[in-house]
């Protein structure tokens, strides 16, 4: 039995179809981390300024415990007797 193919032998690359399967998935990769890279650069976050220490609202003082809770990790250390 032979195989019959659909497709002529002289076909330009464009009209394949496994072509564009295969550069189509790394092209939409791009496109999509051209799209989330935009909207990075357009909604940066505030930098906060963490030097002073200072709590500048209620909401801002359970992360400000935390924080120095971690820092002062060693002095709640038991000492070895």
């Amino acid at each position: 039995m032979t195989h019959v193919s659909t497709q002529p032998e002289n076909t330009p690359w464009w009209r394949l179809p496994i072509v564009w399967m295969v550069i189509g998935g790394p092209a939409i990769v791009v496109v999509a981390s051209l799209v989330t890279a935009g909207i990075a650069i357009k909604h940066v976050d505030p930098v906060l300024d963490t030097s002073k220490g200072e709590v500048k609202g209620v909401i801002d003082m359970p992360a400000v415990q935390a924080r120095n809770h971690a820092a002062n990790a060693d002095a709640r250390a038991p000492a070895d007797k």
